[in-house]
C-alpha cells in the first residue's frame, strides 16, 4: 500500500501540516540535480544503468529538497518500498518524520499511473496536477517530483500512450502558475529499446546522462511531437488521445 498523505486532507489535518511547513527553512535557491541548476525547463528524463548511480543522483536532491522545507513526491515499484526505505535511511533521510509531516509522499505506481489497472494519459496528469495543487494549499514552496518509469517496460502496447503523455507534461507546466516544480523521470536503460529511448528524450527539455545533467537539444515542443507521432501510427495509435 503506498504511504500517501491524501491529496484531499482534512481541515484539522491541513492546519497541522501547515504549522509544520511553517517551521521549516525556507529555499533561497533554484533547486539543483548533480550540482546544476534545473532552471525553468525542470523536466527531465534521467537515464540509469543500475540503483547504485541513481542513488548518487537522487538521493542529495531528496535531501537538499527536504532541507529547503520542499514537498518530495517520489513514485517507485510497490514490491521494492522496502529497498527505498533502507536506502533513504543509509543517506541519512529520516523519511519517517518527513513523511509524518507531510513533506515525503512515497507512492506505489500502481496507485498513480497504474491507478485504475490501466495507463491512461489525461487521467495521471490530472492526479499529479491535483498532488501539486494540494501540496501549494499546505504551503509547500515547492514540490519535487519523481518517478519510476519501469513500469511501462513489460507492456510494449502502452509506450505511444507514455510518450503522449511526457509529450502533454511539457503543455501542463507551461500553463502552471508560481513556481516550476521540477519533474525528475527515471528510465532504466537495459529495461527499454534505444528506439524508445531516443523518442523519450525528444519529449524532455532536459537529460540526466552519466550523472550529469544537459539542456536537452533533442526536445521537440509537444505540439510538433504529437503531430510527428499522429502521422507516424495514424489513428491508431493511443485512440483519440493523439
Amino acid at each position: 500500500m503506498s504511504d500517501v498523505v491524501g491529496v484531499t486532507t482534512r481541515t484539522s489535518d491541513a492546519h497541522t501540516v501547515a504549522n509544520s511547513v511553517a517551521d521549516l527553512p525556507r529555499p533561497d535557491s533554484q533547486p539543483q540535480l548533480c550540482g546544476a541548476l534545473l532552471g525553468a525547463s525542470a523536466h527531465v528524463c534521467a537515464f540509469f544503468r543500475d540503483t547504485n548511480e541513481q542513488d548518487r543522483a537522487l538521493l542529495p536532491f531528496i535531501k537538499a529538497g527536504l532541507a529547503a522545507g520542499e514537498k518530495i513526491v517520489h513514485t517507485i515499484d510497490p514490491t521494492r518500498r522496502a529497498d527505498h526505505l533502507s536506502r533513504f535511511a543509509a543517506a541519512g533521510i529520516d523519511f519517517a518524520a518527513a513523511h509524518g509531516h507531510g513533506q515525503f509522499d512515497l507512492h506505489a505506481w500502481t496507485d498513480t499511473h497504474l491507478r485504475s489497472g490501466r495507463f491512461d494519459p489525461d487521467t495521471t496528469l490530472a492526479l499529479f496536477n491535483q498532488m501539486r495543487l494540494s501540496s501549494s494549499r499546505q504551503g509547500f514552496p515547492l514540490t519535487r517530483f519523481i518517478t519510476h518509469m519501469d513500469w511501462a517496460s513489460q507492456n510494449d502496447a502502452i509506450l505511444t500512450d507514455l510518450l503522449v503523455y511526457e509529450a502533454r507534461a511539457n503543455e501542463v507546466r507551461v500553463g502552471q502558475p508560481g513556481a516550476n516544480h521540477p519533474v525528475i523521470c527515471l528510465y532504466d536503460l537495459t529495461r527499454f529499446s534505444g528506439e524508445f529511448i531516443v523518442d523519450v528524450m525528444r519529449t524532455h527539455p532536459m537529460t540526466l546522462i552519466d550523472g550529469a545533467l544537459h539542456e536537452n537539444p533533442y526536445f521537440v515542443p509537444p505540439e510538433e511531437f504529437l503531430r510527428e507521432l499522429r502521422i507516424r501510427h495514424g489513428s491508431r495509435a493511443a485512440g483519440s488521445r493523439l
